[in-house]
């Protein structure tokens, strides 16, 4: 979110979606420029048409905390499901499995940048994902991701944009292949 106002000024977007909950003061200088630049935006919303493709927003409730109200957005693509969870924590990853039927995830976005408040085993053994993308800073003075998250996520490939720097889906009808681009 920090750099989503650079982001509209310097390149074309034509919509953005909010997370759940009330806007914060940099949301709401946010909207001031989406307005501005008569851009669109939506909160709360439960999927997105692209083609033959839905991206599902995995809405359970709304949080106390603003990361737990981070959009979480399940994709089905060529038969490879994606899960992307944002900066959700624990409470709602458990939230997420009581109300979505959600198993062999092939590629999970890992949540909260790996923090000891998100993939809990618990979480990470019921989606069961084949890999799992951590997007974390080299060097990040939070400590992520944590040793624990890690150790959950053992028996997955993970994939670090702090070690492998970009990692790029390469998806066809019949291969997934993913490669990395340390700059």
């Amino acid at each position: 979110m920090g750099e989503a106002i650079n982001l509209v000024k310097e390149f074309k977007v034509n919509k953005v979606i909010f997370n759940i909950g009330n806007y914060n003061d940099l949301e709401l200088e946010l909207i001031d420029i989406l307005k501005e630049k008569n851009i669109k935006y939506y909160q709360n919303i439960k999927k997105i048409n692209m083609d033959a493709n839905i991206l599902y927003f995995l809405n359970t409730r709304e949080y106390n905390d603003e990361n737990n109200n981070s959009s979480v957005i399940y994709l089905i693509y060529n038969n490879i499901k994606f899960l992307f969870m944002g900066d959700s924590g624990i409470d709602r990853e458990n939230d997420i499995i009581k109300k979505y039927n959600l198993d062999n995830i092939d590629i999970l976005k890992v949540g909260h940048h790996g923090s000891n408040t998100s993939s809990s085993k618990y979480f990470i053994d019921k989606i069961n994902p084949k890999y799992s993308i951590i997007s974390v800073g080299k060097n990040n003075w939070y400590g992520h991701p944590n040793d624990e998250v890690l150790n959950n996520l053992k028996d997955t490939i993970i994939y670090r944009t702090d070690i492998d720097g970009s990692i790029i889906f390469k998806i066809n009808i019949s291969s997934l292949k993913i490669d990395t681009n340390i700059t």
